[in-house]
């Protein structure tokens, strides 16, 4: 197993368990190619901390990553109010984009 998720891991449940670590330990599912790890991680760190526009956007990525893009579209959507929200307009902007992209692919029967 990679040593980096390893290390990760072994703080889960403890008192450094919070938004931050469950968002580190999804990226570095997503790197290690588990999508759906992935967005188990980001879903605890936006269930830890809602306002987490940066969180948003990557569940929304592992969820596409993953083929759930109902499920991806969602956390955009989602992501994109909370960043509207927090004034974080450049997070905004890409959940946007990659949103547009699943309404696309979804209405053409791709997603």
């Amino acid at each position: 197993m990679n040593p980096r998720i390893e290390s990760l891991e072994k703080m889960l449940d403890g008192p450094r368990d919070g938004a931050l670590l469950r968002f580190s330990l999804g990226n570095e599912y997503l790197k290690a190619g588990d999508p759906a790890k992935a967005a188990g991680q980001f879903r605890a760190a936006v269930d830890r901390d809602p306002n987490y526009s940066a969180a948003w956007k990557v569940l929304g990525k592992a969820l596409a990553e993953a083929g759930d893009h109902p499920g991806s579209l969602a956390a955009y959507e989602r992501g994109i109010v909370v960043a509207e929200t927090k004034g974080d307009i450049q997070a905004a902007k890409e959940m946007t984009v990659f949103a547009k992209r699943i309404r696309k692919a979804l209405a053409e029967g791709t997603g």
